[in-house]
C-alpha cells in the first residue's frame, strides 16, 4: 500500500519514533495502572525521560536539547500516547507549551538560564487558566504591580498541568484589568519564588498520574527580567502558543486511539465464541475497519498541521481541526473498545476502561471543542 507524504517519516525521525516506541512499551507499560491508582508519575519515569532526550525536543543543541522539529516531539506524544496518555502530557506540556514559548519569545539570557535545565532536570509548567478564566482565556484576575526591581503577583491559577513537579512555570497576569487582553504579561515564576505555592492537586477521571494543581501567588516576588516577551502582550505569547499546543494534544488523542485499539485486537483474536475468534465475525470487523479508517484520517491531520507549522505555513485552521476531530475519534474508539473486550473492558483487568477514562480530556484542555469550532468557522468565514 502506498503512503501518504504526510506519514512518510525520514531515517532521523523513524529511528527517533521507534526508540520512543520501545521506551513506552519496556519502560512504562509495567507501572501505568500503578500510577493511575496512586495518582502521580513515577520518578525513575521522569529521569528517564529527560535522560532520553524527551524534555527538550526542540531546544538547541547549545542548551543540551535534540535540535529537532516539532513533527519529532509530535510523534514522541503520539507514541507515548500509545501506552499511557498521562507521560505523553507530561512531556507534551514541557515541549509544546514551555520550551516553544520561550524559545520564541524569551530573551538570550532566559535562554541561557532556564533551557539548559529544561532539557536536563527542570520540569516546567504553563499557567494561563483561572476560576474565572477557562475558554475567556484573558478574563484574568491575577494582578501583576510594578514595585521598582520587580513585580508583585498575587491571586491564583486553576488546572495546571505539570504543576506538581514543576520547577518553573510560564505565567500569566494582568498590570491592568481594566486594559483588557492587553493588559496581560507572561511571566517565567520558579517554585522558590517568595510568595508562590503549590495548593490542591485535583482528583480526576483520567490521566490521573499527570498532576493538576492549583497555584497560589501571594506577593509573589517575580525579577524584571523574568518578563517573557512584552510588558503587556502576553496575548501574543498565550495565544500562539497554544494553537502548537493543539496540535500536540491532537498527537496525544491519536496515540491514545491507537493503544485502545491495537489493546482490542490482540483480545479479538484470542477470545474465541461459538468456535470462532470475535474478531472474525462480519459484525466486528465492520466496526473495526471503520475505527481504523477514522484513526488514519486523524494521524494525517495531525501530521499535516505539524509539517505545516516545520514548514512556517499558515497551519490555525489545521490545528483546530485536528484537536476538535482526534478528541472525537479517541473518545469514539475509546469506547467502543471497551464494548469490543465484553464484561472484562469494564474492569480494570485490562486497558480498556483506563483509555476510555483518559479520552475524555481531549475535548476539554487546550481550548473545548466548542472553542475549536469557533476558531474553524471565523478562519472560513474570514
Amino acid at each position: 500500500m502506498t503512503q501518504s507524504p504526510l506519514t512518510q517519516l525520514s531515517e532521523d525521525e523513524t529511528i527517533f519514533r521507534d526508540a520512543v516506541r520501545n521506551f513506552a512499551k519496556s519502560e512504562i507499560t509495567p507501572l501505568v495502572m500503578e500510577m493511575d491508582e496512586a495518582q502521580k508519575l513515577d520518578a525513575s519515569l521522569t529521569e528517564q525521560c529527560f535522560q532520553m532526550g524527551l524534555m527538550g525536543i526542540e531546544v538547541p543543541e547549545k542548551f543540551g536539547g535534540a535540535g529537532s522539529s516539532f513533527m519529532t516531539a509530535i510523534l514522541a506524544i503520539e507514541e507515548l500516547a500509545t501506552v499511557d496518555p498521562s507521560v505523553s502530557v507530561f512531556v507534551d506540556v514541557q515541549n509544546t507549551l514551555v520550551n516553544n514559548a520561550i524559545l520564541r519569545w524569551g530573551s538570550e539570557a532566559q535562554h541561557e538560564q532556564y533551557l539548559s535545565r529544561l532539557t536536563s532536570e527542570w520540569v516546567g509548567a504553563y499557567a494561563l487558566s483561572e476560576s474565572g478564566s477557562g475558554s475567556d482565556a484573558f478574563a484574568l484576575a491575577t494582578r501583576a504591580e510594578d514595585d521598582g526591581d520587580h513585580w508583585v503577583l498575587n491571586g491564583s491559577k486553576l488546572w495546571i498541568t505539570n504543576g506538581a513537579e514543576a520547577d518553573v512555570y510560564i505565567l500569566f497576569a494582568t498590570i491592568d484589568p481594566d486594559a483588557g487582553y492587553r493588559g496581560i504579561t507572561a511571566f517565567l515564576v520558579e517554585r522558590e519564588f517568595e510568595g508562590f505555592s503549590v495548593g490542591k492537586k485535583e482528583d480526576k477521571l483520567g490521566i490521573r498520574a499527570s498532576s493538576t494543581v492549583e497555584l497560589i501567588l501571594d506577593g509573589c516576588k517575580v525579577p524584571k527580567e523574568n518578563v517573557i516577551g512584552e510588558v503587556g502582550k502576553g496575548y501574543k505569547v498565550a495565544i500562539e502558543t497554544l494553537n502548537e499546543g493543539r496540535i500536540g494534544i491532537g498527537a496525544q488523542m491519536i496515540g491514545l486511539a491507537r493503544g485502545a485499539f491495537d489493546a482490542a485486537m490482540d483480545y479479538m483474536g484470542d477470545r474465541r465464541q461459538f468456535g470462532k475468534a470475535i474478531g472474525s465475525f462480519q459484525g466486528m470487523q465492520f466496526q473495526y475497519a471503520q475505527l481504523a479508517t477514522e484513526i488514519e484520517a486523524a494521524r494525517l491531520m495531525v501530521y499535516n498541521a505539524a509539517r505545516l507549522k516545520d514548514a512556517g505555513k499558515p497551519f490555525l485552521k489545521e490545528a483546530a481541526m485536528a484537536k476538535l476531530y482526534t478528541s472525537q475519534v479517541a473518545e469514539r474508539v475509546a469506547s467502543r473498545c471497551v464494548e469490543f473486550h465484553g464484561g472484562v473492558g469494564f474492569t480494570k483487568e485490562f486497558p480498556a476502561e483506563k483509555f476510555y477514562r483518559d479520552a475524555k480530556i481531549g475535548s476539554i484542555y487546550e481550548g473545548t471543542s466548542n472553542m475549536q469550532l469557533q476558531t474553524i468557522a471565523k478562519l472560513l468565514a474570514d
